[in-house]
């Protein structure tokens, strides 16, 4: 009889080490890793990157732990400890996402930099770190969705025995939605290298566009879940969920039974208007001009770009020694870096500019005043 991997991966007296941390703890650091060798191309410091992962792992932990018990309040207004008591479970993606993203722009403020420019560096790590992620949940056979034939996972799927047998979970076989939901990771991945090398692609646009990739993906996968948070809501909006989750019957698949007995998915919903705003917000973006620079652009911290033009004097050296580096940095994703004119520079240009016409109107003056000095000249 086949035994269901030990979610316990080894201990060290009365420590015990999960799985689930382990596979964690690799997301979070492949995430990083990505981040860091895109921020050195455009000439980034890697520990500001490590940083934003110390205190973002954090945030995300304390978003996900809000976002869960917001939602299932009557489950802990008697108990309130039980809040604080994560390892029983309870935490959901879309909470620690809110709790990152918070903490991210809190900290690119205190540094300087433009929140959009970070978040799109940043964007290939997090989806990796979600596809990574979800292994956790095969380990722990939890996550799942409804129950389905072992010769619908062998056949129609062709999954290796590794992952059908760890779907056997008490006596039944169970859609493996973490491999759903982690291929659809990998290729929005694989989609966001792709759109990053694109010279149209605007400040703010990658990660606005791994929202929209993720939330695609999120929709249909959630769709087969039988632990989704759930509430009861009008039927017109139940209808238009069952409609948009339509090509998957198509394909097929059955939705999971809602847990808690409502005829909405929270995460099927909230998936449905992060994708309506976040296409809405790269339109008003191009729009209003808010999204001026572009993907390829320096990342510049937000100091430099208001700076008065009489400073810009003292700092000439300094702007063009940066320019030099930034030009220099290696192209390890084949987008080219485009390098700015220093801002003194092009001051100085103006400024000949306005001499040439003055210059001219003198010599016009004195050719009139004096026209016999100027016949002897």
């Amino acid at each position: 009889m086949w035994l269901a991997i030990n979610p316990i991966a080894f201990g060290i007296g009365a420590l015990q080490v999960h799985w689930y941390g382990i596979i964690l703890g690799t997301a979070a650091l492949i995430g990083l890793l990505l981040a860091i060798q895109e921020g050195k191309r455009f000439g980034m410091n890697p520990d500001f990157y490590m940083d934003l992962v110390l205190l973002g792992v954090p945030s995300a932990i304390i978003g996900a732990r809000i976002y869960y018990v917001a939602f299932k309040w009557e489950d802990y207004q008697d108990n309130l400890l039980e809040i604080f008591m994560i390892w029983h479970g309870g935490i959901a993606i879309y909470g620690a996402l809110i709790g990152a993203v918070i903490c991210a722009v809190i900290y690119t403020r205190r540094k300087g930099y433009s929140f959009w420019r970070i978040a799109d560096v940043c964007a290939p790590g997090l989806i990796i770190g979600q596809a990574i992620g979800r292994w956790g949940n095969f380990i722990n056979q939890e996550a799942h969705g409804g129950p389905i034939t072992e010769g619908f996972l062998r056949s129609s799927l062709h999954l290796p025995d590794f992952i059908v047998n760890q779907m056997l979970i008490n006596g039944a076989y169970y859609h493996p939605t973490f491999l759903y939901e982690s291929i659809c990771n990998f290729i929005v991945l694989l989609l966001l290298f792709v759109l990053r090398r694109q010279s149209f692609l605007r400040a703010g646009e990658l990660f606005l566009s791994y929202f929209i990739g993720y939330s695609i993906g999120r929709f249909f996968v959630e769709g087969l879940r039988t632990d989704s948070l759930d509430f009861t809501g009008p039927m017109w909006l139940a209808s238009l969920m069952n409609g948009l989750w339509a090509p998957m019957q198509w394909l097929g698949f059955s939705p999971g039974t809602m847990t808690y007995g409502g005829n909405i998915r929270i995460s099927q919903l909230l998936a449905v208007l992060i994708i309506v705003l976040a296409i809405a917000l790269i339109i008003y973006r191009r729009k209003t001009g808010a999204s001026a620079e572009r993907y390829s652009d320096p990342i510049l911290p937000l100091a430099a770009a208001g700076e008065h033009p009489a400073t810009l004097a003292t700092s000439g050296a300094e702007a063009s020694a940066e320019a030099a580096e930034l030009s220099a940095v290696p192209v390890l994703t084949g987008i080219p870096v485009v390098v700015p004119t220093p801002p003194e520079i092009v001051v100085a240009e103006h400024a000949e500019d306005r001499e040439l016409p003055k210059q001219t109107d003198e010599l016009k003056k004195e050719s009139v005043q004096d026209p016999d000095k100027n016949h002897e000249k």
